[in-house]
């Protein structure tokens, strides 16, 4: 019988061994990366539910990167919204207390701090947050406001606000120095107060008349344009009666005149005399109320049209101006155009909400919106306030500077007190409140969530050190057995094994 040799069972005796050499280095390699396996072909019948784990733990990276960006955003808008909250406060404080005394420049201390007020709002309604301006709405690579300069004085053929402010002036006050009102005497015993034009955008509206004056009859307003009837009849009034006129200037305020008959000499202010005949009388009414009415055009007047030639060019796109020429004799707005009138507003405007102009999903299941424009209500009624403030000058030498910059100071006071039904800059403060809060419940509920699926993922890919450690050393074992039998029979021979 023949007998075959050891060496005919080479790869026998040889594979067993790479099989172990293999679990070892298998093994030596799960114990260095910490897994299984470097391919998902090693996990097995989990692999599929690991690649599922791994794609939504991507999906919570990308969502917590998107919420830092946002976030980041949302404080920085945070903060100028609160600097811009600021700037309010400190210019009405300018206004209230404000004296009235007026410098060279023919503004007082309370006009120049709005200046420099109006410039730093300016430049933080042109925040940027890296590259993105924050309050342009959907053009976030345009800044939002126009510059200071370009604004108030205009740029080449372009009006500012301050030419529509005087424009505006013009057309308020008329030609006759009374607001565009007319004052006659239809009758020897009669005085009435008449509009100018009927429809008309400027000047002085009737609002009522209030009569306490004994056996006067009076009518109005009514008629186009309207007009107000005072008769004072067959009787003169009393020693004390009374009559009152109030009228609608052109910002949406209201101012009286209230007149008072009176036989004292000299006769008191905002009095007219009461005359030997009612015809006498009525002269006297007539003339009392002609300069009452020429000091609230020079006076309060000045202040409202200037505040509403403000709204003109803040609150229109395109602003408005006066229409027509002469401008004493104007009786409409037209819009500006793009050649001949700044736009401050550089940004995108849409009919949208401005919040919508920048949206992020921070959830599977949750958005937040956080863009802005400048032109939202609370910013621009803030801006367009200061603006008209810094924008008017009175010469010291004008007899009305006082009434004038009193009239101002009221209105700019009055106007950046929160009101009624208008946003505010605290509600565009929530907003964006509203928008971190829900990003940070997201946040939170990703991070428990993340690490809840990377839990799993690690008890399908990752390995236990203990155990490994502990198979090696077997294998080890095994492998340096296996070694030594298998050198044994590579030395055994057919006269050894005879």
């Amino acid at each position: 019988m023949a007998i075959n040799g050891i060496n005919g069972s080479n790869a026998s005796l040889i594979s067993p061994l790479l099989s172990l050499r293999s679990q070892l280095n298998d093994l030596q390699q799960q114990l260095a990366t910490g897994k299984k396996s470097t391919t998902y072909a090693g996990m097995g019948v989990d692999r599929g539910f690991a690649v599922s784990l791994r794609a939504q733990i991507s999906d919570v990276d990308s969502y917590a990167d998107t919420i830092t960006n946002v976030n980041t955003r949302l404080q920085i808008a945070g903060t100028t919204l609160s600097r811009m909250s600021d700037i309010g406060d400190e210019v009405q404080t300018a206004a209230t207390s404000g004296t009235l005394t007026l410098s060279s420049s023919g503004q007082t201390v309370g006009q120049t701090t709005a200046a420099g007020a109006m410039g730093e709002m300016l430049q933080l309604l042109n925040t940027q947050s890296g590259d993105r301006y924050l309050f342009s709405g959907r053009a976030t690579d345009t800044p939002a406001v126009a510059s200071f300069g370009d604004i108030m004085d205009g740029v080449g053929a372009k009006a500012g606000l301050k030419q529509l402010i005087a424009e505006r002036l013009q057309a308020d006050q008329g030609t006759t120095g009374l607001g565009r009102l007319v004052i006659t005497a239809p009758t020897a015993t009669s005085v009435q107060l008449a509009e100018d034009a009927a429809p008309s955008a400027f000047g002085l509206k009737l609002n009522s008349v209030t009569s306490l004056l004994t056996g006067a009859t009076v009518s109005g307003p009514t008629g186009s344009p309207p007009a107000i009837s005072v008769d004072l009849g067959a009787t003169n009034p009393n020693d004390g009666d009374k009559i009152k006129y109030t009228f609608n200037l052109p910002d949406g305020s209201n101012e009286t005149i209230e007149l008072t008959a009176s036989s004292a000499t000299p006769l008191p202010a905002g009095s007219f005399a009461i005359g030997a005949t009612p015809a006498a009388t009525a002269a006297n009414l007539q003339a009392a109320l002609t300069t009452a009415v020429g000091n609230l055009n020079n006076g309060a007047l000045v202040a409202a049209s200037a505040l509403a030639a403000s709204d003109n060019f803040f609150n229109s796109s395109p602003p408005l101006r006066v229409g027509t020429s002469p401008l004493g004799s104007a009786t409409t707005l037209v819009a500006g155009t793009s050649a001949n009138t700044v736009s401050w507003y550089t940004g995108e405007s849409g009919p949208d909400p401005a919040r919508g102009t920048a949206i992020a999903r921070v959830d599977q299941s949750i958005t937040v919106q956080y863009g802005a424009r400048a032109n939202e209500q609370a910013l621009r009624w803030q801006l367009q306030n200061i603006a008209a403030y810094a924008a008017v000058t009175t010469l010291p030498s004008n007899p009305n500077a006082s009434a004038q910059i009193t009239a101002l100071n009221e209105r700019v006071a009055a106007n950046l007190s929160p009101q009624q039904g208008q946003q505010t800059i605290q509600d565009m403060t929530a907003d964006f409140a509203g928008a971190q809060s829900a990003m940070k419940a997201a946040s939170d509920r990703q991070t428990q969530t993340k690490s809840m699926m990377q839990t799993m993922l690690d008890s399908i890919e990752g390995v236990s050190n203990d155990e490994v450690t502990t198979q090696i050393l077997t294998l080890q074992t095994n492998l340096q057995a296996s070694y030594q039998t298998t050198a044994m029979l590579f030395q055994t021979s057919l006269l050894k094994y005879i």
